[in-house]
């Protein structure tokens, strides 16, 4: 196989999972939107994982940096109601959290996946699929806590930040977004092995 067409293959393999980075992420919103939770569900960090893990760290952090663009949209838009807060909240934090969260989910799932896999393979694809919503959502916490703390403290309404944090803001969402990708890491990695037999 010649450079230019590994090079459109590989083209071809990360537009596709940009777009259904996209799909996916419009579907969370309006399904947020509908249900009245206060941030959608993220449903795109398998996409990032399995490009993370077929074309590298660095594939990983620009299909984060596609999932972080439009959850930003969303956002501005009004579709992401808790993320419409913190932009009106703070504009320029809520542009760099949302990019900096999803192309460092995309990052370290790559880096994850790389040093796992050369012992295997499928552990690979399970540790990546771990640390993706890890990052993505330790990263918006902190940020919670410290650019939004207002906000943060206004929505936990008198119960302690702490808990409300993890039982609140982040525990429903978080624990869906991991399960669905631990579920989902066995497909992952069989879309990775048929990359790699390509």
């Amino acid at each position: 196989m010649t450079k230019t067409s590994k090079n459109i293959k590989r083209l071809t393999g990360v537009a596709v999972l940009s777009a259904t980075i996209v799909v996916l992420q419009v579907v969370s919103a309006l399904l947020a939107r509908f249900t009245l939770l206060p941030f959608s569900i993220t449903l795109t960090l398998i996409p990032i994982v399995v490009g993370a893990a077929a074309y590298g760290k660095r594939t990983g952090a620009f299909l984060g940096g596609v999932f972080g663009v439009i959850v930003l949209i969303l956002c501005i838009a009004g579709l992401d109601l808790g993320g419409n807060i913190l932009w009106t909240a703070n504009p320029l934090i809520t542009v760099l959290l949302c990019l900096a969260k999803g192309a460092a989910a995309g990052f370290f799932a790559g880096v994850f996946y790389a040093l796992i896999a050369k012992k295997n393979s499928d552990l690979g694809v399970v540790a990546a699929a771990i640390i993706s919503p890890v990052v993505n959502t330790g990263i918006f916490l902190a940020a919670m806590v410290l650019f939004y703390n207002d906000t943060l403290t206004a929505w936990a309404a008198g119960t302690p930040i702490l808990s409300y944090m993890i039982f609140g803001l982040a525990g429903i969402n978080f624990i869906i977004e991991i399960a669905s990708n631990m579920i989902l890491s066995p497909v992952a990695a069989r879309l990775i092995k048929i990359k790699a037999k390509m």
